[in-house]
């Protein structure tokens, strides 16, 4: 299974639905909850948002590789989690 990282702001309402969806996708589908998901916010943890090339929040990897930047839907969100189920 592959990792997924979120880069998002605690204050950001974009971000914030990001993260419900991201629980409530948990919630819903038991494959979904086993995705590994590192929430980074970028105000407190500069050092690393610096090594990865985006610009806008929330940003999701997926192993390393930018799969999402900027407002999102759920349907988005749960595309992310199924492609690091992916083999």
């Amino acid at each position: 299974m592959k990792k997924v990282t979120l880069f998002h702001f605690q204050s950001c309402p974009y971000c914030r639905a990001a993260r419900n969806w991201l629980d409530e996708l948990a919630h819903e589908n038991s494959d979904l909850a086993k995705v590994e998901v590192e929430r980074i916010d970028e105000n407190l943890c500069p050092d690393i948002a610096c090594q990865y090339d985006y610009w806008y929040v929330p940003t999701f990897y997926v192993d390393g590789v930018k799969v999402h930047e900027g407002a999102c839907s759920k349907e988005v969100v749960e595309q992310v989690l199924r492609s690091a189920l992916e083999p």
